[in-house]
């Protein structure tokens, strides 16, 4: 079994026992592995109605066929649960150098079941596994914990863990590993502190096998070049890291300004890729076995931390009104610290900025921070308190932005999706993209279908981005080649350089089976179905596959993009038809049948 180590460890937690399983090489085929694995462990295993809380709730850690092989970013992995921020399927995507190591340990996944009685943390080297203790962990942020853990590790081990937000269980927190990088979204940190699981240490001795080194070694070649001769990946992500689209989105009018209530944000240039890379670098990074290395290693004043990204930075900058880059990286460094998603954390800092601005929130309720757009000092410290639920207020916003909004009466205040806060590109003036964040089925996300790519960068070709002709057709592409990238344990911006053909190239030379890029991407639709009937058994139906009232009624205040707003309702029939679904966006008997999916 070639790419694959053959192996599932499943661990349960309420009793501290674990045992060994076959992978179902067939099944890892069918679904490729990772994200798409991972869920459809959760569909044949969790009941789709259950408590996101509760222990029979289960934390899927699933890594690709090439996740640990040359390829080229080849060192993600998921993590895959019911979200308790969204209700839906979630599947959280990290790099760093922990996926590999999983995989040179001999697991292509892990499933955590039940809830330990006290605080746990577990080590594994090879097929050595081993659960301690972690009380004395528990309260511990991200680096302490990992700085305590390494002290009684293996040389070069790497680490897993949750920091206070996960401990607290607030829906917007994330699985951290390597210190800095995050399985972020959809609040899967909470589902692993709900099991009172802390961290998991990893060391392993070998690594998975390829059936073909030499093809893998001219494809690897030729991927590599054309990663290296790309625009995106071979310049801009490199010099600037993923800060460097500030500027961009700003000057298309697309940049998410003040709870979204603006889209261009005339101070931009100081929280841009060119402005940190001049005055806050230290240092490029990179994850396993990439040729890119976007990730940026900053320090404001006496903090240094990885990142921020540009997701990150919007979230602590325009969103929240801030202009300074200093307090973005110093919120940024907190999030890590919590262990919380970025984007949702800096979006439910301002949609509060926003309640209080319109008088919903009482000066009484602030213990004397501040709470309004522009207040960079205060935004850091609600980031440290809604991470440790330190006071009502912090505690109502780590229950994400909608929950917020919702419990003083203004849940269309909160620039969600299904309940996820939507990331950085307004989708009044990318019309694609808005088309891919209500359909995406873990809610309001950009990285389930980039067509940022496309409209914004003109990767693979020029797309008019305020045009909706053919824009179901290419959601449809990108969410099915996204689905795939992320089940092979490749990282998703290869894709700005590489072709399903080169993908399937890949594939093909480390599994020793032959794949087109016809059926890499019926894998994608394949996987992208079952999560589909998965959340519609667990109730999330297609009336939530919608936009915030703001960006569909609302138009565009000012700037390069004024007056347009989502023409979401023109395009989504369209895309339910271009799915094989019903007109109400239920995957017909016919289609499943198609593609193997279980009803």
């Amino acid at each position: 079994m070639h790419g694959y180590r053959g192996k599932i460890l499943r661990i349960n937690l309420t009793d501290l026992s674990y045992k060994l399983e076959e992978l179902n090489h067939a099944e890892a085929m069918k679904y490729v592995g990772g994200r798409g694995f991972g869920s459809k462990i959760m569909f044949d295993e969790v009941d789709p109605t259950i408590d996101p809380f509760d222990a029979a709730n289960k934390v899927i850690i699933a890594t690709g066929p090439l996740t640990g092989t040359p390829t080229p970013a080849g060192g993600r992995y998921m993590v895959v649960t019911k979200s308790p921020l969204t209700g839906t399927i979630a599947s959280s995507n990290s790099g760093g150098y922990w996926g590999a190591e999983m995989k040179f340990a001999g697991y292509d996944v892990m499933i955590l079941e039940g809830k330990a009685e006290k605080p746990t943390s577990i080590f594994i080297e090879d097929d050595k596994i081993e659960f301690r203790d972690a009380s004395a962990l528990w309260g511990k942020t991200t680096i302490e914990t990992t700085n305590e853990l390494m002290k009684e590790a293996p040389e070069k081990a790497k680490v897993l863990c949750i920091g206070p937000a996960g401990e607290n269980l607030s829906r917007i927190a994330a699985v951290m590993n390597d210190l800095n990088r995050a399985a972020g979204r959809s609040g899967v940190g909470a589902v692993v502190g709900s099991k009172n699981l802390k961290a998991i240490v990893i060391k392993g001795t070998s690594k998975p096998t390829v059936a073909d080194p030499d093809a893998l070694k001219e494809v690897v070649k030729k991927g590599r070049g054309q990663i290296k001769d790309n625009g995106v990946t071979g310049a801009g992500l490199p010099t600037y890291g993923t800060n460097v689209l500030v500027n961009i989105i700003n000057e298309a009018g697309v940049f998410p300004t003040k709870n979204f209530q603006e889209t261009y944000f005339d101070k931009a240039e100081e929280v841009s890729g060119e402005t940190m890379s001049e005055k806050f670098l230290i240092k490029r990074e990179s994850c396993f076995a990439c040729p890119i290395a976007c990730g940026r290693y900053t320090k404001a004043d006496d903090i240094e931390t990885g990142g921020p990204e540009y997701e990150s930075v919007w979230a602590f900058s325009a969103a929240c009104g801030v202009s300074d880059m200093k307090a973005a990286i110093k919120a940024n460094y907190w999030a890590n610290e919590m262990g919380m998603d970025t984007i949702s954390a800096g979006v439910t800092v301002s949609t509060a900025m926003e309640l209080y601005e319109k008088g919903h929130i009482k000066d009484d309720e602030l213990n004397g921070l501040g709470l309004k757009f522009g207040d960079g000092d205060s935004m850091v410290e609600w980031i440290k308190k809604l991470g440790r639920r330190d006071g009502a207020l912090a505690g109502k916003m780590a229950e994400g932005a909608y929950r917020l909004a919702d419990a003083y009466g203004h849940p269309e205040l909160a620039m969600t999706v299904k309940k996820q806060e939507l990331p950085a590109y307004d989708p009044r003036g990318i019309q694609g993209q808005g088309l891919q964040y209500a359909t995406s089925n873990r809610g309001g996300c950009h990285v389930r279908g980039y067509l940022i790519s496309p409209e914004i960068l003109g990767l693979p070709e020029k797309l008019d981005r305020l045009e909706i002709k053919g824009k179901p057709q290419w959601a449809k592409i990108f969410q099915d080649l996204t689905a795939f990238i992320d089940s092979s344990g490749l990282c998703l911006f290869t894709s700005f350089a590489l072709s399903p053909d080169d993908y399937a190239d890949m594939f093909s030379a480390v599994t020793g089976e032959k794949h087109t890029a016809e059926n890499i991407l019926e894998a994608g639709d394949r996987i992208w179905n079952l999560e589909r009937v998965w959340n519609l058994k667990a109730g999330i139906d297609p009336s939530q596959d919608k936009l915030p009232k703001r960006l569909m009624e609302d138009p565009i205040p000012s700037g390069p993009s004024k007056g347009h707003l989502s023409r979401l309702s023109e395009m989504l029939p369209l895309y339910y038809q271009e799915r094989g679904w019903d007109e109400k966006g239920i995957p017909t008997p016919e289609k499943l049948k198609a593609l193997g999916v279980p009803a």
